[in-house]
């Protein structure tokens, strides 16, 4: 009953991690993008379109996890219909690691010589070459180690989120393991939990490896 029970709550903690991690990506990298051309000096120069995006990324980041949690719950509601839950829960982590992301790919692009973006420019190539075809290919190796700091903090997310009904591994060591006196279930819980964020960081650095092995 016990590995039932850790069997259900990682899936559900996987199956949550996985799906705010791709929409914090759909969020956060474009936002990351323009946040890298549109500075003074960049491809697409618009100072204040600058400041608002730097402006709400500063102010979405600087929400404790849990308080964002609660104040996203008629959001959650509004767009998969409940506020407790595995499902649920996306909203919110995906929204509180947007802003991460955004940050991450845009010191990533940052990294980019600035005479390799006038040279490709001054051989013809339009923005969108520049950005996809340049700067990004170019960090590649910073934004995989990105990707993944983003996914190991998701997973912390995600148990945090447990206290406050959204399932997983949280859930099962704060309601059953610490609720209930059952010390080994929060600790095989936690067991769980590193043993899932040394893979996830030993598949992260190894595709760095790789990336940079096939430059």
């Amino acid at each position: 009953m016990v590995f039932n029970m850790i069997w259900t709550s990682t899936l559900e903690t996987l199956y949550m991690v996985f799906f705010s991690t791709l929409f914090s990506l759909i969020i956060g990298f474009p936002i990351g993008i323009l946040l890298t051309v549109t500075k003074e000096g960049n491809i697409l120069e618009k100072p204040k379109l600058n400041k608002i995006l730097d402006f709400v990324i500063n102010t979405l980041r600087s929400f404790p996890f849990i308080i964002l949690m609660i104040l996203l719950f008629p959001l959650s509601r509004i767009i998969v219909g409940t506020t407790i839950g595995s499902t649920a829960a996306i909203v919110p982590l995906s929204i509180s690691a947007a802003p991460f992301v955004a940050r991450m790919i845009e010191g990533a692009l940052n990294e980019v010589d600035k005479g390799l973006i006038e040279a490709s420019s001054s051989m013809g190539a339009d923005n969108w070459t520049i950005i996809f075809k340049v700067m990004i290919p170019e960090t590649m190796p910073h934004i995989i180690h990105g990707i993944t700091v983003t996914v190991v903090s998701l997973i912390g997310f995600s148990a945090m989120a447990g206290t406050i009904g959204a399932g997983g591994l949280g859930d099962l060591a704060i309601r059953f393991g610490y609720q209930r006196f059952k010390t080994d279930i929060m600790i095989y819980a936690v067991l769980v939990i590193i043993v899932v964020v040394q893979l996830l960081q030993s598949l992260g650095n190894y595709l760095v490896y790789r990336t940079k092995k096939n430059r």
